[in-house]
């Protein structure tokens, strides 16, 4: 189930089949969402920037809980505005074991076919999307600015598609 939050509401909700995406991860590798949904589902996490608090926080929960987010049945891609050096940086402090993916040029791109780029900061806000393999989202949330988003929701959702 969709939980939307804050003024955004995402373009793309559940039932839809979400837009497919090529972007480098924070080592320059191009990361693509069609080859990752190979049998397995992904957890697509917009952030909006890099060494920012709740962005921080968020990502090292699922850092610090990997084996609840990913697994044999999905893999969490992070993806934010931010230029891929700024993400290396970012992620040689954190230690994160996943993709975070810049959505630098053409600038929110990616943001933008999601409905969760903010224009006027020129910025992707707290939106969460779990596809299924076949790229269906499965649920969804959009946090505004400054509010943590909770992931009870995509737990529950993974746990019934997995039958756990």
């Amino acid at each position: 189930m969709a939980r939307h939050t804050g003024a955004m509401a995402p373009q793309i909700n559940v039932g839809d089949k979400a837009p497919d995406f090529t972007l480098s991860d924070q080592y320059g590798t191009k990361i693509s969402t069609a080859e990752l949904r190979q049998g397995r589902g992904v957890l697509v996490v917009f952030f909006p920037f890099a060494f920012s608090g709740i962005c921080t926080g968020e990502l090292t929960e699922i850092r610090d809980d990997l084996g609840a987010f990913q697994n044999e049945h999905v893999v969490v891609v992070a993806v934010s505005c931010d230029p891929v050096f700024s993400l290396r940086a970012w992620d040689d402090r954190e230690g994160y074991f996943f993709p975070l993916l810049s959505d630098f040029w053409p600038h929110g791109g990616v943001a933008r076919q999601y409905g969760v780029f903010d224009e006027a900061g020129g910025f992707a806000h707290r939106g969460t999307f779990f596809l299924d393999p076949d790229g269906i989202v499965r649920w969804c949330l959009t946090n505004a600015p400054g509010e943590r988003r909770d992931f009870s929701g995509f737990h529950e959702t993974l746990n019934k598609i997995i039958g756990a």
